[in-house]
């Protein structure tokens, strides 16, 4: 998948610590609410409660650049990529209102497994979706 997929996120008093910066591992929960937008949750609820299937993250790298605020309104951007039939690797973007340059910046891998997790095929679907390489 080479389209960028957009997800806005409002910063909330409740994200931010005592300085009204947001604290760094929501991040991770803002890119998590991201990743499910662009599969859709009918379609993980399919997959894990029909195929017995789900995705787990395998890795994530985040580089802070730049503190978000409280009351903000930002735009969460993400793409994706096939990594082999386990594999998917999420890069994704948190940008501020008029921002020149994304404040926070990630690569999720993650992997398919079943309910034993134990690693399984992505569906071809999937697989189809993202673009196999």
């Amino acid at each position: 998948m080479t389209s960028i997929h957009h997800f806005s996120v409002q910063i909330y008093y409740e994200d931010t610590d005592h300085s009204g910066v947001v604290y760094h591992p929501n991040f991770l929960k803002y890119f998590e609410r991201a990743r499910e937008h662009v599969l859709g949750s009918d379609v993980l609820a399919y997959l894990w409660n029909d195929k017995g299937i789900g995705f787990a993250v395998y890795r994530s790298d985040l580089k802070y650049v730049e503190g978000v605020e409280f009351a903000d309104i930002c735009d969460i951007r993400t793409s994706v990529k096939v990594d082999g039939i386990y594999r998917t690797i999420w890069t994704q973007e948190v940008w501020r209102p008029h921002a020149i340059k994304a404040a926070v910046t990630g690569v999720i891998e993650m992997v398919c497994m079943d309910k034993d997790k134990k690693l399984t095929p992505m569906p071809d679907f999937i697989l189809e979706k993202f673009g196999s390489d």
